[in-house]
């Protein structure tokens, strides 16, 4: 039987709550260790294993002789092998045993068709599909959920089948951003979770280390292969004092982006401890890690706390929040735990920021951002409002802001901007919609979009400006690189929490400081905002709304899984070529890119999200945003062969054609954003063999070498100026291969002349092996036959 969540949480019998509760203790150290909790009220076979943590910690602190961080308790709590794992920070691979995998729909295809690849009948940890990212917004939320139903039919009935095939959780359209359903039904303290976004930390604020990959890793998983994670170094942040006023949790992760910039944070855990903690909600502490995906933190997290016992509670997880108070002791760090870096924040001082634009750490603190609009000449007017996202979007955010907007209505205001509100989820929607806050945003004359990413990740089909168009927009989100969130390069995207937001979109301006200036009523006189209030958790509880929730049957023999050969939306993969045993040599540079490039830059959303599922046909996007050092532009190359300028993929398949293999030259944190492994399968796929950078984000990192290329960084960061575009590239040293040995470039210039650069590499001898057999999942093949 199908036992939807809205099922499961009305129709408990005290019966049955009463054997969801019910369990044994195990004597530990520091406690009880809680036994056969269920993981979540969707799968009550399925059990958190505490136990795990409690016997590999056992094992660690003798070990290790010094105490421990939350993050190591968590983390080593995963080792799959904790008597023989190499332990360093920095430097060790870690294999881990994660207790889940989520993946969002977009993601999920090509992770999917290479789960499918691999020929195994189920996954092997609970997974789940949610459908958020294909729902675009254009006129409102039950238009536009109709007709992305419509037009991504073919994609939304794969999804459906391959996960009741392989006994993975499926939530439908209009289920809600996955980050939010995961916050709301599956995180859990103590718990180690990967997931296809680069915004899986959400989960840090109940406790879990929630780490953002490719599909690739998560099929390791999802096919009972220990995960492999370089040992993280931790980054405490200390907080003190206590939030209250117009200061909200956004603002904290704000100021952190601020001060550890887009990359400081690679590597790292950022682990959050300090007496201001408990001035901070649950789902505060969710936006905050869910943000640190923009620092590059590996993940971040909290410690448990009655905040997080209070929300396990309201979402109808009493049993977990019991379980996580008898094993507190070990969902926290230890008294003198060793952090690799301390950062100080004392909540009580610290204002609200508005980061951007262009970047989500260029912070500025609202008192200053007047004079920063003016000075830079950011074009004041605020043209959209938007709050919402899986960054903001609980019921506190949304009742806060409902606050100011009742304010504003009781003055006989409406927005000045165009405002739109993005509920997280269909349970944030339907309770909002019950308790009224739904009609106040519509009276200010707000509009609701869809439960879905939509404008957060590109999914806007925007017309009130015109492509090229100077302009600004404010958002709550966690995401503002170049033409993010329109498509438009001159949008200026600046991120804020949503009551900042929300305040400044009465104002319609940039410069308007709702902790200062006054606006004025429709009779005529100035008020300025009180500040924001609202409910931490809804007095009436939750409503769930809409089933939207799909099980896997018991019976999967009649479920069959199908890809149309001709479908322009869905393909299935063809294995890479292995390595032929040779230093390639004569490697034509595609193209050296300058500056900042993300994976938008590499392989960008919105429309290009439909092809997915479709590898040759989302390889028409490879890095057509990348800025071309030679002459500045995006999409325009010069073809070697033929010596005509040409976009990028169109240059990169005649190589592919002609059998040249080819190479990228990168700038600092190349690959920063989201976890979309497209953004590596693509250059794999037309032909490249290595990408060279002064340094890689995490995630990217990992994707490349997972599908069998080589990603190499500079020994000397100022030799990236060497390389010339019209150089020709050898990589030497292949054919000794060895983890910590540098490699050497081999430069070839037009005119004859010759240098040799060093570069260096991350690989340890399983990732060796990845590369040599063409790719991890063509080396999963290897191992199971």
């Amino acid at each position: 039987m199908v036992l939807s969540f809205t099922r499961a949480a009305r129709n408990l019998s005290p019966a049955v709550r009463k054997v969801a509760s019910t369990r044994t203790l195990a004597t530990a150290v520091g406690g009880t260790v809680p036994q056969k909790i269920s993981m979540s009220n969707l799968e009550k076979d399925k059990y958190i294993n505490y136990q795990r943590i409690e016997d590999n910690l056992s094992v660690i602190r003798k070990r290790l002789n010094h105490p421990l961080t939350l993050a190591e308790k968590i983390v080593y709590g995963h080792l799959d092998d904790a008597k023989s794992q190499d332990i360093e920070r920095g430097t060790s691979y870690l294999k881990l045993r994660p207790d889940r995998v989520a993946c969002q729909d977009a993601t999920a295809q090509m992770a999917l068709l290479q789960f499918m690849s691999a020929g195994l009948p189920n996954v092997a940890v609970p997974s789940t599909v949610h459908c958020d990212h294909l729902i675009e917004a254009q006129i409102g939320g039950e238009e536009d959920l109709a007709r992305a139903k419509d037009i991504n039919k073919e994609v939304y009935d794969f999804l459906a089948t391959c996960t009741a095939k392989y006994g993975l959780g499926f939530w439908k359209p209009g289920s809600g951003i996955i980050h939010q359903i995961i916050l709301e039904n599956y995180a859990f303290p103590g718990g180690l979770m990967i997931g296809t976004d680069s915004h899986t930390p959400n989960a840090g604020g109940l406790g879990m280390c929630a780490i953002g990959v490719g599909g690739a890793d998560a099929v390791d998983v999802m096919a009972d292969i220990p995960w492999e994670l370089k040992c993280p170094k931790v980054i405490g942040v200390k907080l003190t004092g206590a939030i209250s006023g117009w200061t909200s949790p956004k603002d904290v992760i704000l100021k952190v982006a601020g001060i550890l910039t887009v990359k400081g944070g690679t590597g790292a855990i950022v682990e959050y401890f300090g007496p201001g903690v408990e001035s901070l909600s649950c789902t505060g502490m969710a936006t905050i890690c869910n943000m640190g995906a923009e620092i590059g933190a590996t993940t971040s997290v909290f410690p448990y706390n009655k905040r997080m016992g209070d929300y396990l509670r309201a979402t109808r997880r009493d049993q977990i929040a019991r379980a996580s108070d008898q094993f507190a002791y070990n969902l926290k760090a230890d008294k003198n735990a060793n952090y690799d870096q301390v950062i100080e924040i004392n909540l009580s001082e610290l204002e609200p920021h508005v980061n951007g634009p262009f970047t989500p750490d260029l912070a500025t603190p609202i008192s200053k951002f007047k004079d920063a609009v003016e000075d830079h000449a950011w074009p004041a007017e605020i043209k959209v409002g938007l709050i919402g996202s899986c960054t903001n979007s609980s019921y506190e955010d949304m009742s806060r802001s409902a606050s100011l907007a009742q304010e504003a209505l009781d003055h006989g205001l409406q927005v000045k901007s165009k405002f739109t509100i993005t509920p997280g989820s269909e349970q944030i929607r339907a309770t909002i919609t019950r308790d009224g806050l739904i009609d106040v945003f519509d009276k200010a004359g707000g509009t609701v979009l869809a439960n879905a990413c939509g404008p957060c990740i590109g999914q806007w089909d925007r017309k009130d400006v015109k492509q090229g168009e100077k302009n600004s927009i404010i958002t709550s989100y966690n995401r503002n690189f170049t033409g993010r969130n329109d498509g438009n390069p001159a949008t200026h995207a600046f991120v804020a929490s949503p009551e900042i937001v929300t305040a400044m979109s009465f104002a319609g301006d940039l410069r308007f400081n709702p902790l200062t200036d006054k606006l004025t009523g429709s009779d005529g006189k100035q008020f300025q905002f009180t500040p924001p209030y609202g409910d931490e958790l809804p007095v009436r509880g939750y409503e769930p709304g809409e089933d939207t929730y799909q099980a896997p049957p018991q019976d999967k023999n009649s479920v069959s899984v199908s890809v149309n050969p001709n479908s322009k939306r869905l393909q299935l993969l063809e294995a890479f070529s292995q390595w032929d045993g040779k230093d390639p040599e004569n490697l034509p540079v595609l193209i050296k890119v300058k500056g900042k490039c993300t994976t938008d830059h590499i392989s960008m959303a919105g429309p290009w999200l439909k092809y997915r599922g479709h590898l040759d046909n989302i390889s028409n996007n490879m890095l057509i945003g990348a800025i071309n050092s030679e002459n500045g532009e995006a999409n325009k190359i010069k073809n070697k062969l033929t010596g005509k300028y040409d976009a990028v993929p169109a240059v990169a398949r005649d190589y592919k054609a002609k059998g040249i293999k080819w190479v990228v030259i990168g700038d600092e944190n190349y690959g920063e954003g989201s976890s979309r492994e497209h953004a590596a399968l693509e250059v794999r796929h037309l032909g490249g063999i290595a990408v060279i950078t002064k340094s890689f984000a995490r995630i990217h990192e990992t994707n490349l070498k997972k599908q069998g290329v080589l990603p190499l960084t500079f020994a000397n960061p100022t030799d990236y100026d060497k390389i010339k575009p019209s150089d020709n590239i050898a990589i030497v040293g292949l054919t000794d291969f060895t983890p910590g040995k540098p490699l050497t470039l081999r430069i070839q210039r037009d005119n004859g002349e010759t240098l040799e650069i060093p570069v260096n590499h991350t690989f340890n001898e399983n990732q060796i092996d990845w590369f040599k057999a063409g790719s991890a999942l063509n080396q999963m093949s290897v191992v199971n036959k």
